[in-house]
């Protein structure tokens, strides 16, 4: 709750706006690093360097993408559960929520590089059968998966789902149909801000809208994370896939939007509507995310454990073997056990500079957490694709591998820095004009 009770002399009749000379100089340095990364990227992508640079930033690049893509839509995620619930205490924190949310449209660049063949050889094995499928029979890959030496029964079964062309359209799909409902509902929202009249015809108008958004971000959450990361490994299946990817990204990016909204209260604003009271509501989500990853992680483990199916189990075996063990270890008690224990005090929630490490941790527990979920295959893809022969060997996982993932995920993540303070920028920092702002304002629990 705030120091005093906050009336609607204390909400600026304009709102409040972020000075954007005061940023100035971090959105052109994040847009300078990206450009930068962007175009030393390209060549390692193409492979001007030598493929077993291509094959290893390939992968690099995914992680990249991946990573800030759950978090963009984790952002989607709270802004429509805002709406659907019909919160009264998060109308103070909505616009970072939306800002966070409108970067996703824009991760449809760092996305395009998985449509070029030269990148898919070392990522989706799946890809290359089909074409050589496609050779062998005579223009029909069904029927070259089917029969002759490129036969493959389990990927010809799935080829109504694994098929290119419906894969293309897919991936071209995925952006416009979220990024229209985050777009149309952050303008919804920003609309208010001007109209002389507000009333509650918006707030229905969000929610009704929201209803139908909530099943299109269960849509393309799912099936992105399926398409571009489960089918690295094309023959291992996961029902719970889309709920284990959902975790992360709606635990990520309240952690991010706790950092941002402790930011602009650190620069001087927000501090009429935002207090201690939404910080502690806010870190019990991120408490409540905890506790949902884990049970959703170790219900998938558990599951394939129990059936010990060797084609089920192929995902865990390779997370069970050279060294990749000791990340599985540390996610249990880093991404689940030291979290729980420290957000289980309430009071510790209400502390700024406790709540910037905690969530910072959690950051750095997804990138963990994702890191698990994609590198393992490099060394598999990488070296069958180059050596094939030897398609067990783990040398090339070591080739540049390090450096990649890091200029890789610097040049995303200087990327949505960017347009993330480019949105936060662009509109007022709260919807001073909600008719609930005063409720969230004074928000007690």
């Amino acid at each position: 709750m705030a120091h005093h009770l906050v009336t609607s002399a204390d909400i600026p009749v304009e709102g409040e706006r972020l000075e954007v000379d005061r940023l100035k100089k971090i959105r052109r340095t994040c847009l300078a690093v990206s450009v930068a990364g962007g175009v030393l990227s390209v060549p390692a992508l193409l492979g001007w360097f030598g493929g077993g640079l291509q094959g290893s930033y390939s992968f690099s690049w995914l992680y990249g993408f991946f990573f800030f893509a759950t978090i963009a839509m984790g952002g989607c995620f709270w802004t429509l559960l805002h709406n659907v619930s019909n919160s009264g205490w998060g109308v103070s924190v909505r616009r970072v929520m939306e800002n966070v949310g409108y970067v996703f449209p824009w991760m449809f660049i760092p996305m395009l590089p998985f449509l070029l063949p030269e990148v898919q050889t070392y990522l989706y094995e799946w890809m290359d059968k089909h074409r050589l499928a496609k050779e062998a029979g005579g223009g029909s890959t069904s029927y070259g998966l089917h029969h002759g030496p490129t036969a493959d029964h389990l990927l010809h079964v799935k080829y109504w789902y694994l098929n290119l062309e419906f894969w293309y359209v897919r991936m071209l799909c995925y952006f416009p149909l979220l990024g229209f409902v985050i777009y149309f509902l952050r303008k919804l929202s920003v609309d208010q801000d001007t109209d002389p009249t507000p009333g509650t015809s918006r707030l229905k108008r969000a929610r009704f809208h929201s209803c139908w958004g909530v099943p299109v971000l269960a849509v393309v959450l799912t099936f992105l994370a399926i398409d571009v990361v489960k089918t690295l490994d094309y023959k291992w299946f996961s029902t719970m896939w889309g709920v284990y990817v959902f975790a992360g990204s709606a635990l990520s990016a309240m952690a991010v939007i706790i950092l941002v909204t402790i930011a602009l209260r650190r620069m001087g604003y927000l501090k009429n509507v935002v207090g201690p009271e939404h910080d502690h509501l806010m870190g019990k989500l991120i408490f409540a995310f905890t506790v949902f990853w884990a049970y959703i992680s170790f219900d998938q483990y558990f599951l394939y454990w129990y059936a010990n199916i060797t084609e089920e189990t192929r995902y865990f075996i390779l997370r069970n073997t050279s060294g990749w063990n000791y990340v599985s270890i540390v996610l249990v008690f880093g991404h689940f056990v030291v979290p729980f224990l420290l957000l289980i005090r309430q009071d510790l929630k209400r502390r700024n500079g406790y709540m910037i490490v905690m969530a910072c941790y959690l950051l750095f527990m997804h990138m963990i957490d994702l890191y698990h979920m994609i590198i393992p295959e490099r060394g598999p893809s990488v070296t069958k694709v180059l050596h094939p022969h030897s398609p067990d060997s783990w040398a090339l996982w070591l080739n540049g591998s390090i450096v990649g993932d890091v200029v890789a995920f610097v040049t995303v993540g200087c990327f949505f820095v960017y347009i993330l303070l480019r949105n936060i920028g662009s509109v007022a920092l709260y919807p001073h004009r909600d008719p609930r702002i005063l409720e969230s304002a004074n928000v007690h629990n």
